[in-house]
């Protein structure tokens, strides 16, 4: 479980490897701040209503991962992102027309086919995500090679609602003289956050999508430098501090896999320490990765301290 070192080359290191089958777990951490706000609630952190488990969903962890692709290498061709705040999806399917010499408007299957290829040539996002281009603006549709699950919590989280004032005012109180700018008193709001959470995702990578896509060994690699460092570059005060505490990755030696998925993710198991009644930090918890008898075929790398 040694992390990658400068000196490593990536030949040897197995889960650098897009021709063969990657799980992974990726653990975090909140304090003070909220995860995943739920828009149906408030905005108050997502929970799941029959254990008290906070949930962050799929959605929100890749959009971590576009927002550090994007900031670290979105000036590149062959990594724009997709999915932007504000982006108008079809102007994006007409780029890859255009640049195709193609009329949208009178496009066959195969322009189609063409223009899903320049897609994922030249979008990040879609080469490992995939994406539903079917609109008005056909650009096909693409099953990404990497999937993850809602992250839980692993004990029950508190989600708290505080109280907080904003002194300074949009526009005067119209009961004021015109030429008085003060204004007479704040208003209130609400900040949603909970004390802490450590929270667990977990992730899968099937090599074959991949081949459709053509998402590669330095598209692998970004995406365990994404999972780890994205927080770092995601910082805002609604969101506490929130921290990578591990990412393991499970690496097969073949294309199809040696052994079940659900069973290595089994591996790592985590426990609040028992003299510990309320988890408030990362080490209120004893963590456990069973990996003296992986399977034949299997290998497993920590790319976190």
């Amino acid at each position: 479980m040694t992390p990658l070192t400068a000196d490593q080359p990536a030949a040897t290191a197995p889960h650098l490897n897009a021709a063969n089958r990657h799980e992974f777990i990726l653990l975090f951490d909140v304090t003070n701040g909220n995860p995943n706000g739920d828009p149906d609630a408030g905005n108050l952190p997502r929970v799941d209503p029959e254990t008290g488990l906070g949930i962050v969903t799929d959605v929100a962890l890749k959009r971590k991962v576009r927002n550090y692709v994007d900031a670290l290498r979105g000036s590149e061709e062959r990594y724009k992102i997709y999915v932007q705040q504000g982006a108008i999806l079809n102007n994006q399917h007409g780029r890859a027309y255009t640049a195709l010499g193609k009329d949208p408007k009178k496009a066959n299957q195969a322009d189609i086919s063409a223009a899903k290829r320049w897609m994922c040539e030249n979008f990040y996002d879609i080469r490992t995500f995939g994406a539903v281009m079917s609109t008005e603006v056909n650009a096909g549709q693409v099953r990404g090679p990497v999937q993850l699950t809602f992250a839980r919590s692993v004990d029950p989280i508190l989600g708290l609602d505080a109280a907080i004032t904003r002194v300074a005012l949009t526009k005067p109180d119209p009961k004021q003289a015109a030429d008085d700018e003060t204004a007479r008193s704040g208003t209130m709001g609400r900040k949603a956050y909970i004390p802490y959470g450590l929270y667990v995702a977990h992730g899968f990578y099937v090599p074959a999508f991949a081949q459709a896509t053509g998402f590669d060994d330095a598209d692998l690699a970004l995406l365990w430098q994404a999972l780890v460092n994205m927080w770092d570059l995601d910082r805002s005060a609604s969101r506490g501090l929130t921290a990578c505490r591990g990412l393991y990755v499970f690496s097969h030696s073949s294309p199809l896999g040696n052994a079940p998925a659900h069973k290595l993710l089994d591996r790592l198991q985590l426990e609040r320490k028992a003299d510990v009644p309320v988890a408030r930090r990362f080490a209120d918890y004893d963590l456990t990765v069973r990996n003296a008898d992986l399977p034949q075929g299997v290998t497993l790398t920590c790319l976190t301290d």
